[in-house]
């Protein structure tokens, strides 16, 4: 098989979002493709960072420059993964089973 053979993986984006208490948003404090993409998945595992996947609101929040706040357009999907995420701390720290993914489709398809 030659190289125009071999098929290629579609290159993947990551993005990496920091909240701090008491600030309006999240902030996209890390972005790329390709192999900064999967040097911020490489970090996030070993920092034991929770990852979700979605293609969708990765590519939403793309357009989020560094340092900025997302939008207020992706608030409530963004609450619902903190939330998610909360609880699977919860769950660890007293033994309870980890909650299920959330669905972040559904409320990009509104947006």
């Amino acid at each position: 098989m030659t190289n125009d053979q071999t098929p290629r993986r579609p290159r993947q984006s990551a993005v990496a979002l920091a909240y701090q208490t008491g600030a309006p948003a999240p902030k996209v404090v890390a972005k790329g493709r390709g192999l900064v993409a999967e040097q911020i998945i490489s970090v996030a595992l070993e920092a034991g960072v929770f990852i979700h996947e979605s293609r969708e609101l990765v590519s939403l929040l793309m357009d989020v420059d560094l340092d900025k706040q997302i939008p207020p357009t992706l608030y409530r999907t963004i609450a619902e993964l903190l939330a998610w995420l909360y609880h699977i701390e919860t769950a660890q720290k007293t033994g309870l089973p980890l909650p299920a993914t959330p669905d972040t489709s559904t409320p990009l398809t509104e947006i």
